[in-house]
């Protein structure tokens, strides 16, 4: 109990100051990582508590899933398909780039390393997170099309990671009995398969009844909120049973959700969203206290190399190839491959992998740590100056009525944590292309 009262005392005093803490760049993320770390440095006793790794693993997957969903309900998919220009060429050359770069700087920095656990580490950092780009992705001084970009691939990365990432998991640890090349397609069919299916389902269903019975007024206003995180929750636990990605059914569901339940979909979500980030908030605690206090003491040198690494050549340079001939310039381009951090899926891998085990599991599940640490860290304390830096030299050059791919009109989803009556806007939520700001 004292490890609980503390972990929720850390959550009031971030609650009580996220305002003014965020405009100086620090996330909820940055704060509560270094709060946690800090408590268990100068009283170790206090949040020494054992906890189950599966235990951990389902209080992180369902912070991610929870978010995710509500992330895909503000997706407006019937303009996004005429505009996936940027996200497609990150998602489908960018992301398997990643990976492939990924593993070659880990068989460069770890030279003994198997090659098996070294795609292993590449699929588990990966996928950027969606949460903790939001200040970027945000921010109206960014152009519309990169900030549509980056939500995007954000929201969608990580759930396509999931069966590339079992996959290396399974090779890694030998669990094949069929020849790679079977397993590779077996395991993506079924991840991606039944997650779709499952996302699909419970979406659809949970969106049109939704919107029937709100229209009809027999939804209590106190239970408009628990429909949705219900339905999230739904798309999960069915994707799981059936052996699919819970990531994908959330953020398909999220998806087919929005889509079906009506102008007030933006609105709905707030309970899902609140319900991740406080799971997120107390993964972040324990994350500080628990696995990086852990991880330092084992952290090489080569360990941080590759962090470095992770977060700049192997993220930006597949970013460069997969944008060009898009029309981005290059300021543009390294905006984007800077701003691609590492956090809860990558930790739900690492999860995943210490419960089942893995071959050189040390440096591996140290590398993730360090790295998504320094990812909070950098792209916390860098967004507000980065996008300062990159909205003064888009003034400056791009003259109006210039044909630059940054002034190609994009719809963005609509706003997060769109509280009634609070952010103000019409119940339909707009984007920003030709339409408010969010």
């Amino acid at each position: 109990m004292l490890a609980v009262t503390v972990v929720l005392a850390i959550i009031v005093v971030w609650s009580a100051l996220s305002r003014p803490l965020d405009r100086r760049g620090i996330t909820s993320a940055l704060f509560l990582m270094v709060v946690g770390f800090g408590v268990s440095v100068v009283a170790p006793a206090v949040l020494d508590v054992s906890l189950e790794t599966v235990v951990a693993e389902r209080i992180a997957e369902i912070a991610l899933v929870l978010l995710l969903f509500s992330d895909a309900t503000r997706i407006d998919l019937g303009v996004l398909r005429h505009q996936l220009g940027w996200p497609s060429r990150l998602l489908l050359i960018g992301l398997p780039l990643t990976i492939l770069a990924g593993a070659g700087a880990a068989a460069l920095v770890f030279p003994t390393m198997a090659f098996a656990s070294a795609f292993l580490l590449a699929t588990m950092l990966a996928p950027t997170d969606a949460a903790l780009g939001q200040k970027v992705v945000a921010d109206t001084r960014v152009p519309p099309r990169v900030r549509q970009a980056l939500d995007v691939e954000s929201g969608l990365n990580d759930g396509l990671a999931v069966p590339l990432f079992l996959v290396a998991l399974s090779i890694a640890n030998a669990e094949f009995v069929s020849g790679v090349t079977g397993m590779v397609a077996g395991s993506m069919a079924a991840q991606i398969g039944w997650g779709l299916t499952a996302g699909l389902v419970a979406g659809i269903l949970g969106g049109l009844l939704f919107h029937a019975a709100d229209t009809r007024g027999w939804i209590a206003r106190e239970w408009r909120q628990v429909l949705p995180l219900a339905v999230a929750l739904l798309a999960y636990s069915v994707a799981q049973l059936l052996g699919g990605s819970g990531f994908i059914a959330a953020f398909v569901g999220g998806l087919a959700f929005g889509r079906l339940a009506g102008p007030v979909r933006s609105k709905v979500t707030v309970l899902s969203e609140a319900a991740g980030d406080l799971l997120a908030a107390v993964t972040w605690i324990a994350f500080g206290a628990l696995a990086l206090a852990l991880a330092l003491p084992y952290a090489t040198w080569q360990v941080f190399v590759y962090a470095a690494l992770s977060l700049t050549i192997v993220r930006m340079l597949p970013v460069a190839i997969a944008l060009a001939g898009s029309g981005a310039r290059r300021p543009t381009v390294a905006f984007i491959g800077w701003f691609g951090p590492r956090g809860l899926a990558s930790l739900v891998f690492a999860l995943i992998a210490a419960e089942r085990g893995v071959p050189e599991g040390e440096t591996v599940l140290t590398a993730v740590v360090v790295t998504v640490a320094l990812s909070i860290i950098l792209h916390g304390l860098t967004s507000a100056p980065l996008v300062e830096v990159y909205q003064r030299w888009y003034a400056a050059n791009t003259p109006t009525g210039s044909a630059a791919g940054e002034t190609v009109p994009a719809t963005l989803p609509r706003r997060r944590r769109q509280f009634p009556g609070v952010n103000g806007g019409d119940d339909h939520g707009h984007g920003d292309g030709a339409s408010p700001a969010p």
